[in-house]
């Protein structure tokens, strides 16, 4: 029942002539679709009976969809009333921050603020699945190649079974280095399973990170701040400070660690922390926590 009323929906949204309009209905239809599907996250994208809850037999989906289209409509109106009439300038890059040399001049921003992902391996592509199918971004598995090669830090899938991917910078007073020869070091019966899988997606990650700086080095004026939502990690049983290593490697290409918030001193991890391939035993002193990393253009 409830897929024939999806379908009669993207029957709906395909016949609006008017290309923003249709491109609001699928945003709301995306931001929603899991809610009455039989999927769920736990955090990572499953099915609804593997995680001990019903399936989903019919649902109103008109009705959600109208809804968000209310919500978003509030949102808009919101945003008109602080603006008070006065339409700033804007423009959106589709592209990645990796390639904002091409598009800025260096030195033009005043602020940066983002959450790149956390080094927990949650697989993006995978778990919007249904959304990039669904809104037609991809039509079979292949499609989803060249994004898992752009994802930031790659995926563990990805880079496990390579010999050793190294760092490709180097850290003065840094315990980076020897955490990664460590971590590499363990559970080497388990092949790609074992630390060495583990150490090469951490290594690429914290390469990922080294870009990162020097971009941001690059766009942020004199004085500009860069505001990074990004978490801690367990691998392997072993806790990575991400936020401090990531300040270490900001400092490392000329940018200045104003300060490491942590608004968050707990998160959930689960699936990190009790997984088998993830982790052998997590020390009771380990704990997931979300951290903004405030940096600064000298």
């Amino acid at each position: 029942m409830v897929l024939r009323k999806v379908l009669i929906l993207q029957d709906f949204i395909a016949s609006i002539e008017d290309n923003t309009i249709q491109d609001l209905f699928r945003l709301a239809f995306a931001s929603t679709m899991v809610t009455y599907s039989n999927y769920s996250y736990e955090p990572s994208l499953g099915q609804r009976k593997s995680a001990g809850r019903e399936n989903i037999e019919d649902y109103p989906v008109s009705e959600t969809i109208v809804s968000k289209l209310y919500e978003m409509v509030e949102d808009i109106k919101l945003v008109q009333s602080q603006l008070a009439g006065e339409v700033p300038k804007w423009q959106v890059f589709n592209e990645s921050f990796f390639d904002c040399q091409g598009k800025f001049p260096p030195g033009t921003v005043d602020l940066l603020l983002t959450s790149p992902p956390y080094l927990n391996n949650y697989h993006y592509n995978r778990n919007t699945r249904p959304h990039l199918y669904w809104l037609a971004y991809a039509k079979c598995p292949e499609d989803m190649k060249s994004l898992e090669e752009a994802n930031f830090g790659k995926f563990w899938q990805t880079v496990r079974e390579r010999d050793r991917v190294e760092l490709e910078f180097k850290l003065n007073r840094s315990t980076l280095q020897e955490q990664l020869q460590e971590l590499r070091k363990l559970h080497p019966e388990k092949g790609v399973y074992g630390g060495n899988g583990w150490a090469n997606y951490a290594a690429a990650y914290f390469n990922d990170c080294y870009r990162f700086a020097k971009c941001a080095k690059y766009v942020l004026k004199r004085g500009g701040t860069a505001l990074v939502v990004i978490g801690n990690s367990i691998l392997q049983g072993t806790m990575i400070p991400t936020d401090q290593y990531l300040g270490q490697i900001a400092e490392s290409v000329g940018l200045r660690l104003v300060e490491i918030h942590v608004p968050r001193a707990t998160r959930v991890g689960n699936s990190i922390i009790h997984s088998e391939v993830r982790v052998k035993r997590a020390h009771k002193s380990h704990q997931l926590y979300e951290a903004v990393v405030e940096l600064r253009k000298r």
